[in-house]
């Protein structure tokens, strides 16, 4: 992408771009994949996601609906290309039409995220508790361990009630087929715990070990156009015994058999506790950096623009919005369990000053002690956003779209943050010691009654 920059008044400037026909394809191939997730369109060989959106939806022109999006989406690389960091999205102004296999010119005029001072430099003081280790975390990773291995035996024989593990062989078939991810000769099955339709469950309560039963049962399913439908299932159960769990005692013996890299059960129970401690340490150092960047925060000086709150806000909602379809909650719900439109509209105000304030704080520290990154210090920020993903897979997505400046920036307010912390005057305390006012009352008792 070819990007020249001009100086406008204030804190602004103009960007004029022109978008190679690569990245003009590669924009309009990614709104087509948002647009196909979005609306839960299918992948389908050997065809493209327009002509899967045309059979399925009846869209002629799939780059038409998307194309706004698209455009939307090549602004990151036109900042990345001048490495600088908008105080809020910018709206980029087309010259022409976007089409495919051709250049594409545009111009964004950016608010340049200004730089703010601090009432002082010098470091912060924090109190928190003593670092420990929790012993019933390392109990209860042992427990779910164990559990994982949980074998089901026989028991003795009785009808089928709700709760019941069973061994069934079953049968189903739907329009004379039969139904590969149903059909089995053993499996157990915990009956009234939502796996089947509540007509199968109906059907499998009350009978008894070696009775078999043929009967029908509706469950969901998708037909050809994706559309849910409800479908009739032909079904023949055969329990053949009552189950229970069995959970197993990890001990030397379990140890050698399913676990042969350790030694003994005890081996295995330190590895357990150093992977806790590590965990529990990591979310220590991540509280000790939250609480000195809030105090950090208390000597921040500026006034923030209406449009980098209405940012900022817009984003967590949108956030919180993704959350809860990944829960089922819906918005309507979530806002009235935090104490109504009001009082939800105040805390995320506050919410989004204070995520604000702290950013600039970090910015100005990183400025101020002229503090420089390095790429294990990128490394480290892709971490913190995904702790499960490779750094430097991440690292590469980011800046394969246009985002390595948003990285850089992560990446320098971390490393602010813990120069901050490795600068702190930190007070430790014991969390299970007497509060100083118990400590005096106590102190006053025995004088009094000396």
């Amino acid at each position: 992408m070819k990007v020249s920059m001009k100086k406008l008044d204030g804190n602004q400037v103009r960007l004029e771009c022109v978008a190679t026909p690569e990245e003009v394809n590669n924009a309009l191939h990614a709104g087509q994949l948002g647009f196909a997730q979005s609306m839960g369109l299918r992948p389908e060989q050997g065809k493209t996601i327009a002509q899967v959106a045309e059979e399925k939806m009846g869209i002629k022109n799939l780059d038409s609906i998307v194309e706004a999006g698209a455009i939307q989406g090549l602004v990151p690389f036109a900042l990345d290309k001048k490495n600088i960091i908008p105080s809020f999205p910018p709206q980029p102004e087309p010259k022409s039409a976007l089409k495919r296999d051709r250049e594409f010119a545009f111009d964004v005029t950016v608010a340049l995220k200004p730089d703010y001072e601090l009432k002082s430099y010098d470091p912060v003081e924090i109190t928190v508790p003593k670092f420990a280790v929790n012993e019933e975390a390392v109990d209860q990773q042992l427990k779910d361990m164990a559990e994982r291995y949980t074998v089901y035996v026989a028991a003795d024989a009785k009808p089928v009630e709700k709760g019941d593990s069973c061994l069934i062989a079953m049968t189903c078939t739907k329009d004379g087929e039969e139904v590969a991810g149903l059909t089995t000769d053993g499996r157990t099955y915990t009956a009234g715990e939502g796996y089947m339709p509540d007509g199968f469950d109906s059907q499998i309560l009350g009978m008894q070990p070696g009775e078999t039963k043929t009967f029908t049962f509706e469950g969901p399913g998708l037909d050809e156009d994706f559309n849910e439908i409800t479908e009739v299932i032909d079904c023949t159960v055969t329990v053949k015994e009552i189950q229970k769990a069995t959970v197993p005692e990890i001990d030397d013996e379990w140890v050698s058999t399913n676990m042969p890299m350790y030694k003994s059960a005890a081996d295995l129970r330190a590895d357990v506790q150093r992977n806790v401690e590590r965990s529990a340490r990591e979310q220590y150092e991540a509280y000790k950096r939250n609480l000195a960047v809030s105090e950090l925060a208390r000597r921040f000086e500026g006034k923030i623009a209406d449009e980098v709150y209405e940012a900022m806000r817009s984003n967590l909602m949108e956030n919180m919005r993704m959350e809860l379809q990944q829960t089922g909650q819906s918005w309507e719900d979530f806002v009235a369990q935090n104490g109504g439109e009001q009082q939800f509209g105040m805390m995320l105000m506050l919410q989004t000053r204070e995520m604000l304030v702290q950013g600039f704080a970090l910015d100005s520290v990183f400025r101020h002690e002229k503090l420089s990154l390095t790429d294990e210090d990128i490394e480290a920020a892709c971490r913190a956003m995904n702790p499960q993903a490779n750094p430097r897979q991440l690292r590469q997505q980011f800046e394969q779209s246009g985002r390595g400046f948003a990285l850089r920036e992560s990446a320098e307010r971390l490393k602010a943050n813990n120069w901050v912390l490795e600068h702190a005057i930190i007070t430790e305390v014991d969390p299970n010691a007497p509060a100083p006012e118990a400590v005096a009352e106590a102190e006053a008792e025995v004088e009094s009654a000396e």
